[in-house]
C-alpha cells in the first residue's frame, strides 16, 4: 500500500514539473496591432516609469519622497496624467520626468516633464516578425532639447517607451497602447 502512494506521489510530482505550453499570440491581436501601427492614430498611457539610477534618484528615494509602491528604479504613474499620442504625421507627448537634467531648462519653468508636440524627424517603423511586435523610432525637438523616442508595441496592448535626451538622463516607461478612436 505504501508503495502505491509513493508511486502516485512521484508521478504527480513529475507531471507537475512540466513547463507550460507557449502562449501563442492570436491572429486577431496581431492583425489589430498591424492596423493600429499602419493607421498612425494611437495613444500610449504609461503605468510605470523606470528612471536611470543615479546618485540623485537614490537620494530622493532614501528621503522618502516617493509615493507608496514606488522605489528608486520603478515609479508608479497610475493616476498621474500622461500620454504619448501619434496622430497622422504628428506626435504629442506629455510624460512626467524623474531623473537628472545635465543642462538647465527654461528660467522659472515649474513644469519639468517631457512635453513636446510636432512633426517628428526620422519616423521609422520596423516589425519584429518573431515576436509579433513593432519598434517605432523617431526624433523630435522643442525649443531647448532634442529627444529620441523608441517605442515597442506588442499584440497584448503592452507598450514600452524609451526616451533619450540631449539635456536629461534616459528614462523608460511601460504602459498600454490603444487606438485613439477607443474610449
Amino acid at each position: 500500500m505504501k508503495y502505491i502512494y509513493t508511486t502516485i506521489l512521484i508521478i504527480a510530482l513529475i507531471s507537475g514539473c512540466g513547463s507550460l505550453p507557449d502562449k501563442k499570440t492570436s491572429v486577431a491581436s496581431v492583425a489589430a496591432l498591424d492596423e493600429l501601427v499602419a493607421g498612425r492614430s494611437f495613444e500610449i498611457v504609461s503605468n510605470w516609469a523606470f528612471p536611470l539610477m543615479t546618485r540623485g534618484i537614490t537620494s530622493v528615494a532614501n528621503s522618502g519622497l516617493l509615493l507608496p509602491g514606488s522605489n528608486a528604479n520603478r515609479i508608479d504613474l497610475i493616476g498621474n496624467s500622461n500620454y504619448l499620442r501619434v496622430k497622422g504625421d504628428s506626435v504629442y507627448v506629455s510624460l512626467p520626468y524623474f531623473g537628472e537634467r545635465q543642462i538647465g531648462g527654461r528660467y522659472g519653468d515649474s513644469d519639468v516633464g517631457i512635453k513636446v508636440e510636432g512633426v517628428p524627424r526620422e519616423y521609422q517603423v520596423e516589425k519584429d516578425v518573431k515576436k509579433n511586435s513593432y519598434r517605432i523610432e523617431f526624433r523630435i525637438k522643442d525649443e531647448i532639447e532634442s529627444l529620441q523616442f523608441f517605442l515597442t508595441l506588442f499584440p497584448s496592448g503592452k507598450a514600452d517607451i524609451n526616451v533619450n535626451s540631449t539635456h536629461r538622463s534616459s528614462i523608460r516607461y511601460s504602459g498600454t497602447a490603444k487606438s485613439l478612436g477607443e474610449d
